[in-house]
């Protein structure tokens, strides 16, 4: 009985409140006239208070997360737009470096085959210079050789008659007119001609040797029938000597030079009838061919 009691009470509580138009606002004081109100109602009218504080609360929240979150995505626009400055300042400075590097790798190429080249280069002369030696080593033991077999062969002269002696490379043998000529004569004494026919015997054994005959006299002029000056006459002394050699003993014309230097090729002063004594002379120059080191020269 009392059960049913308190639902029709209910009941007809319920149709009272939602029959009847709210007289306040969320919030407002009670009116005084409304005091009357039973301890449920009022209750659930402070309840109803406390929700609307708090759904307030929550409005007032909701909007600062919105500013919160509205300034977070301009942060996270701010900062994407720099990664992206960044990322294209990066990838400039990459292709930067990139095309120093190639251009250094590029440099560094050249110069490696330039050294190459020249490391190539320098062994091929070294070679080319190695050969030359060799060649000279070998001209110059020939030249000693032949100096030696000559004085020995000429050891029955005297040595105001001739010399013998190497000078740059070459054998230098030097008659002097009194062995060889009588004074303003182009004619061989016999004397002489004893020392040459010694001279072509060695010659003749030595086939590679070139042969250039050199007339030589004072500064005291000449002039003949003959000769002109001295000049002719140290010419013509040297050619009688080479047709010696190849009239008598056949040396190969193709191995003798004929020349005269007369008065301008002086070994002394020509202030003394000694000084001109050596300054008469005629010198056979014998010089290992140069053939060998010419075609080295010419190949390299």
């Amino acid at each position: 009985m009392k059960t049913r009691n308190l639902m029709m009470y209910t009941i007809v509580l319920l149709l009272f409140l939602g029959s009847c138009k709210p007289i306040y606002q969320c919030g407002q004081p009670v009116p005084e006239k409304n005091l009357l109100l039973s301890k449920r109602i009022k209750a659930v009218i402070a309840e109803r208070d406390s929700l609307c504080t708090t759904l307030a609360a929550r409005d007032n929240e909701i909007v600062s997360l919105k500013d919160n979150i509205e300034s977070l995505k301009n942060n996270i626009a701010g900062l994407n737009q720099s990664i992206t400055d960044i990322e294209k300042k990066y990838n400039e400075l990459s292709g930067a470096k990139l095309s120093e590097a190639e251009q250094f790798n590029l440099a560094l190429k050249q110069k490696t085959e330039e050294l190459n080249f020249k490391e190539r280069l320098l062994k091929e002369r070294e070679q080319a210079l190695n050969e030359l030696r060799d060649v000279i080593a070998r001209q110059d033991s020939i030249t000693k050789r032949l100096n030696d077999v000559i004085r020995n062969a000429l050891l029955g002269f005297n040595s105001d008659e001739l010399s013998v002696e190497v000078k740059n490379g070459k054998v230098y043998v030097s008659m002097s007119d009194k062995l060889l000529f009588k004074s303003g004569s182009a004619a061989v004494e016999t004397k002489g001609k004893e020392a040459i026919k010694v001279l072509a015997g060695v010659l003749d054994k030595n086939r590679d040797i070139d042969i250039l005959i050199e007339g030589h006299t004072d500064n005291v002029p000449i002039k003949t029938a003959v000769y002109r000056d001295n000049w002719d006459l140290s010419v013509a002394r040297a050619t009688s000597i080479v047709r010696i050699l190849t009239d008598e003993y056949k040396i190969e014309p193709t191995r003798l030079t004929a020349s005269g230097k007369g008065e301008f090729s002086p070994r002394a002063t020509n202030e003394t009838p000694e000084d001109r004594a050596l300054n008469r002379r005629t010198e056979i120059i014998l010089s290992p061919k140069l053939d060998e080191i010419m075609q080295l020269l010419k190949t390299n």
